[in-house]
């Protein structure tokens, strides 16, 4: 883990998505997070120690997107292990865990003796603790000087995928460098889950009690965003699932009280 510096953030983007606005400034207090996205290798460790069963496991399916038609389809035995089913290669033990709902990521969480983090802590890191207002975690741009910053779609989605920075899928953690905190993985690759359930800025503050419907907050993009489609890799990108849900390109990273 990492220290991430408190200070005041600006949260959220007047030129992004209506979901994204007003923008709204806050104080952070110091927090340590993790580096990068936990690992398969990181979750089998949790799942080995407790016999831990992901809810796809007890489902028996869960979301993975059909590259022919374009369209999400739950498909069976679909797991962290096989995020695309048992009929496709597995999960490298270096890349982000998926398929792992957002109940999935509290309990590693708790294991771990972590939380998740609150998308305000996820955003004020993502801006490098210091209020910066590029859009992405690493500066201005996705390529620079011909080199990738982030594992994203390549391409016109979902028709055509190029794999310039490399991947398809998802990569190693690391695999596209750290910014200025030392963190990676801050865009693309995958989302990743936060502790928030998911509702406008402008009803910040107002009274909510969530029911079947409500959704959680995810941070980050994955490697299906593309601009046309999803700038999800934005630091100020936001989007949003039943916590029940797991998707082959959501994960989760966790953060810790500084004591």
């Amino acid at each position: 883990m990492v220290l991430i510096p408190g200070g005041k953030t600006d949260i959220g983007s007047e030129r992004g998505m209506p979901m994204e606005r007003p923008v709204f400034r806050v104080k952070v207090a110091s927090f340590l997070m993790d580096v990068h996205p936990v690992t398969v290798a990181q979750f089998r460790a949790f799942a080995d120690a407790t016999g831990y069963e992901t809810q796809a496991e007890t489902f028996g399916n869960a979301g993975v997107l059909n590259p022919a038609s374009g369209r999400w389809e739950m498909t069976a035995d679909a797991t962290w292990e096989y995020p695309m089913g048992p009929a496709l290669p597995p999960a490298g033990d270096d890349h982000p865990v998926t398929q792992v709902s957002w109940h999935d990521a509290v309990a590693y969480a708790a294991w771990a003796g972590k939380r998740l983090p609150t998308e305000v802590e996820w955003e004020h890191a993502a801006r490098g603790a210091v209020n910066d207002p590029r859009p992405y975690a690493w500066g201005e741009s996705l390529v620079t000087e011909d080199v990738f910053k982030a594992n994203t779609w390549n391409g016109r989605f979902p028709v055509h995928n190029s794999g310039a920075d490399g991947y398809l899928l998802t990569s190693p953690v690391g695999a596209f460098g750290v910014t200025a905190l030392g963190l990676s993985d801050m865009g693309g690759n995958v989302w990743e889950w936060t502790a928030d359930w998911y509702r406008p800025y402008a009803e910040r503050g107002q009274p909510f009690e969530p029911d079947t419907l409500s959704e959680k907050v995810q941070r980050g993009g994955s490697f299906l965003c593309e601009p046309g489609w999803c700038h999800g890799y934005r630091v100020s990108a936001r989007s949003h699932s039943t916590p029940e849900t797991s998707l082959y390109h959501v994960g989760f990273r966790c953060v810790m009280d500084l004591p």
